[in-house]
């Protein structure tokens, strides 16, 4: 018989593991395999074993072996590839394992394309894990089967998969053009990849499972992957790429170069640097020498498509700026730590000076402002807190000092600061010791502290299951807390003591602790066991753990946890919503706010909220808050957080349901329980039913959607523009309809009624909107913009990046001394400023309620953001920068009239236009001022300042209840 299938398996004393690999194959569906098993000179008995194997299945199995040791992968792949007999080869490390289809699958997409290569997904096994962890490696590549003429028809094929085990390669192809695996270096598969990929006149990509690729993390022996501290490894990984580089140039490929050099930023080099901080002065030197020739040669655009770490890490090793490198690989590591001082220059915030501000590209790397550091409240900061030394007297106590970086001075000289040092076991639910700090110092970029610990004396771990202990920095600033991890660099714990410790169960088990080195670079403490009776102690617990009795504790625990997870999941609340908390009782009078999925306190709920308290209603309100807790929030409210259990018997038992969005799309709304929809804006975007997604779904989804709109028993209407568009699209009944214009533009109608409309200068401030400008601190002699753009998603509906379509510095150089520029961005997006802006541009996208902030506006400068239609009704002036209209209007989701000749203001489609609009408002002002009264007649009819006091009096009899 024929044989297809080649697979070469290669071993190096991994006698244990050869024949698990070895049955994967011959277990394959497809029986034409062969099995040529390579031994690279095993001392173990690693060939004996494939030798039975050879003779347990004579004309399936061969076993090979070579004279001497070869140090690696490629010369037992060489030798299996001179000797396969089948058309087509693929290779298997002998601790992994091929799929039960691989060679079936691979096989029948290479005779269908004539492909070849064939690859296939690689699966990586965590065997070690805890939970079975298994990770699909660049499963984008294989989400369905496709056929490449060339690999520059995908480039990241060629830069991101570059395994050679996962893939199945015609012998003839591989004769042909030579292709052979590098001996005598690591990272052979790069190159032979490489190689292979641009040799391949057809290659074809599969959507199965092929290889499982199994990861031990905590073994002793790692895999040459796994040693990255080595420094052969990184020099044998730089002349692989280099070789790469050399093929790519021979063959013209400067766009799979380019795609390269992007990889290497982002994957490659932050392999290694990650482990820089716990390396020493020579090896980091070494370490320098190889990357620097390397770097020089990567394609200066690369660094854009990095990410700014990655590509700052990159300039300051190039420069061998070890100071400011190395916290930079701790940020590497830990995203979103705060690793220096960071510095300020001319507006923008750079990760560090040292004289690269004076080099163009330097600057331009350096330069983190987008990240947004210097915006981000003091308690969310992860800031770098340094060990600078640790010692301990060798019984049980230790002695820390360790510096807390202050980013742009944000803890102030002057500042109350109290601190402590905080242990606490990895399992959350154990006990945590505390130790207060000796000394805490203020010195201007950081904040030295000194501690002492009498770890012996008064840490009392239970023993056996808090065996992980975490230390932490609680630093209080002004009464402000925030939590820092302990960095440890360099060589610092190479002298440290186990130390004595006394675990409440028993010292039988563990009578020390020994601190280590988390993976993440932190201090922490692992228990351990020193004495002759602790360490038989602990051999006893490991052998029962791994019996029967530890089976059958972890798969109770395992049992309890999932019972838990069961318990608080999302099936299971939704079914106990229904089968028990709708049986409960109405509760007259509950009331059930939510405005915007409960992420804010605003809009008309909160209008109907105030009006009735107002006139003093007895009802029992209940607001919804999304996060981890409620800010801004009423105080004279219950505060229940969405989805919590609270939550539901709220909804359960509400007289009424008061939201501006929609409550929980699966919870059924009783009968007895009233749903008032107040809604969040007239449409100018196609919505509901009108939505392309929503054309495109199934009937049986559709009438699910109209189930959850159903539920709607009253719905707001401000105009008859929202019965032709809103009403229809949603399938509302005319009977729903309530035709009373919105509770939150109560304010706006009274606003131009009391003569703050076209008029309104900055000297006319009263009351509510001279304290917000107070608040915001905006010069009495400044008018103020209000920049609010809507919310932008692809055709799912998903959100997009935001990023502010104009330029604000070149904004506050042109109009920065007539203007305060108000940003309020949709609560969906995040919006980072420079602080070269500072003052002059502001992020009110924080504040709950837009409509204090409508008030405060002498003009909007929008996009398609239904708040046009209620900006209106102030008669000022705005602007519509629609820089993305044409695909907005026909690519996104389309909109029910077209805003460039109904638009009551300038509408601008390029920044330069943006500005001299802005340069010229007044003459907008009184161009537009017809267009406006027209917009307000044909898209607010029904809002004439009466709607909360309407809806109060319809629903809550207008008075005490």
């Amino acid at each position: 018989m024929e044989t297809d299938i080649s697979v070469v398996v290669i071993v190096y004393n991994d006698a244990t593991r050869l024949p698990t690999a070895v049955s994967s194959v011959l277990a394959q569906t497809l029986r034409a395999v062969e099995v040529v098993i390579v031994d690279d000179c095993s001392t173990d008995g690693s060939y004996e074993v494939a030798q039975g194997l050879a003779a347990a299945h004579p004309g399936r199995v061969r076993a090979l072996r070579l004279p001497e040791n070869s140090g690696g992968c490629g010369a037992p792949r060489n030798h299996g590839i001179e000797h396969a007999r089948g058309r087509y080869v693929m290779f298997l490390d002998s601790d992994d394992e091929l799929e039960r289809n691989a060679c079936r699958n691979m096989l029948e997409a290479a005779d269908r394309s004539g492909a070849d290569l064939v690859s296939g997904l690689c699966v990586r096994v965590h065997v070690d894990s805890r939970h079975g962890k298994r990770v699909e490696w660049y499963p984008w590549l294989y989400a369905r089967t496709r056929t490449l003429d060339s690999i520059a028809e995908l480039p990241d094929l060629f830069v991101f998969d570059t395994l050679s085990t996962n893939k199945c390669y015609r012998r003839d192809f591989l004769l042909e053009h030579d292709l052979r695996f590098p001996v005598g270096i690591h990272y052979e598969d790069l190159l032979f990849s490489a190689r292979a990929y641009l040799a391949a006149d057809r290659i074809t990509l599969i959507p199965n499972r092929v290889y499982f690729w199994n990861v031990v993390e905590k073994g002793g022996e790692r895999s040459i992957s796994n040693r990255r501290h080595e420094i052969a490894n990184f020099a044998h990984r730089m002349e692989i790429h280099r070789r790469i580089d050399e093929l790519l140039a021979e063959r013209g490929q400067e766009e799979l170069k380019f795609r390269k050099d992007v990889k290497f930023l982002k994957h490659d080099l932050v392999l290694h640097l990650r482990d820089l901080p716990l390396l020493d002065t020579e090896y980091r030197h070494r370490f320098a020498e190889l990357a620097r020739p390397y770097i020089a040669t990567l394609d200066p655009a690369a660094y854009e498509e990095a990410q700014p770490i990655q590509a700052v890490c990159a300039y300051l090793l190039d420069r061998e700026d070890w100071e400011n490198l190395l916290p930079a690989a701790d940020t590497l590591t830990n995203r979103d730590k705060i690793s220096v001082p960071l510095v300020e220059r001319e507006g923008r915030i750079y990760w560090c000076d040292a004289g690269h501000l004076a080099d163009p590209e330097g600057r331009r790397i350096l330069d983190v402002t987008d990240e947004g550091y210097h915006v981000r409240p003091l308690p969310s900061m992860f800031l770098r807190n340094r060990l600078t030394t640790y010692e301990d007297d060798g019984r049980g106590t230790i002695r820390l000092t360790g510096r807390v970086v202050n980013p742009l001075g944000r803890i102030a000289p002057g500042a109350r600061l109290r601190g402590q040092l905080e242990f606490r076991a990895r399992r959350r639910s154990l006990r945590t010791f505390r130790f207060p700090l000796r000394t805490l110092d203020h010195t201007g970029e950081f904040i030295d502290w000194a501690a002492e610990a009498d770890l012996a004396g008064r840490l009392r771990p239970l023993g056996v299951i808090d065996a992980v202990w975490d230390v932490r920095l609680v630093l209080e600033v002004d009464g402000e807390r925030l939590r820092t991890r302990l960095s440890v660099d360099g060589p610092l714990l190479d002298r440290a003591e186990r130390l004595r410790v006394r675990p409440r169960l028993t010292r039988l088990v563990a009578d020390r602790l020994e601190p280590h080195v988390s993976r993440r670079g932190h201090l922490s403490f692992v228990l351990t066991s020193r004495g002759p009776a602790a360490r038989r102690a602990r051999q006893a617990v490991d052998a029962a753990v791994a019996g029967r009795a530890g089976d059958l504790a972890r798969a109770g625990v395992r049992g309890a946890r999932k019972a838990r997870r069961r318990v608080d999941s999302g099936d299971t609340k939704i079914r106990t919503y229904h089968a028990a908390l709708l049986k409960l009782p109405v509760r007259k009078g509950l009331v059930v706010f939510e405005s915007h999925l409960g992420k804010q306190y605003s809009d008309s709920p909160r209008a109907i909220y105030e009006e009735m308290r107002r006139r003093g209603i007895d009802f029992e309100p209940v607001w919804s808050y999304a996060g981890r807790k409620p800010e801004g929030f009423p105080a004279d409210a219950t505060l229940v957080r969405r989805w919590s259990w609270p939550y539901l018997r709220a909804l359960a038992q509400a007289e009424f349901w008061i939201d501006n969005q929609g409550f929980p799309l699966k919870l059924t709304k009783r009968p007895e329980t009233t749903y008032l929809q107040t809604w969040h804006g007239s449409a100018l975007k196609r919505m509901g039913f009108d939505e392309p997604r929503h054309k495109l779904q199934s009937r049986p989804e559709q009438e699910r959607y109209q189930q959850v709109l159903d539920r709607f028993d009253h719905f707001l209407i401000r105009s008859e523009h929202d019965v032709r568009t809103l009403a229809r699209a949603l399938r509302l009944r005319e009977e729903v309809l309530l035709r009373t214009g919105y509770p939150r533009n109560d304010a706006l109608v009274a606003g131009r009624s009391a003569g703050h409309s076209a008029g309104h200068r900055t000297g006319h401030r009263t009351g509510r909107t001279a304290e917000l400008a107070a608040e915001l601190g905006i010069p009495e002699d400044r008018r103020v913009l209000l920049y609010a753009p809507t919310f932008r998603g692809g055709t799912s509906g998903r959100a997009r990046g935001f990023e502010l379509p104009f330029d604000v510095e070149e904004f506050t150089r042109r109009l920065g001394d007539r203007y305060v520029l108000l940003v309020r961005s949709h609560y969906l997006d995040h919006v980072v400023l420079p602080p070269s802006v500072r003052g002059r541009v502001l992020d009110v996208t924080g504040h709950h309620d837009i409509t204090p902030l409508l008030l405060l506006a002498d003009a909007l400068v929008t996009d398609y953001s239904s708040v046009m239609f209620d900006y209106a009704l102030l008669d000022r002036p705005m602007l519509f920068y629609a820089y993305d209209w044409e695909e907005y209007a026909n690519e996104t989701r389309g909109t029910y009239f077209d805003l460039r000749e109904h638009a009551p203001g300038p509408f601008v489609e390029t920044e330069e236009a943006l500005f001299s609009a802005l340069a010229d408002l007044k003459a907008a002002d009184t161009e537009y001022a017809a267009a406006r009264h027209r917009f307000v007649t044909e898209y607010g009819e029904y809002d004439r300042g009466d709607a909360a006091r309407t809806i109060v009096d319809m629903f809550f009899g207008g008075g005490r209840r």
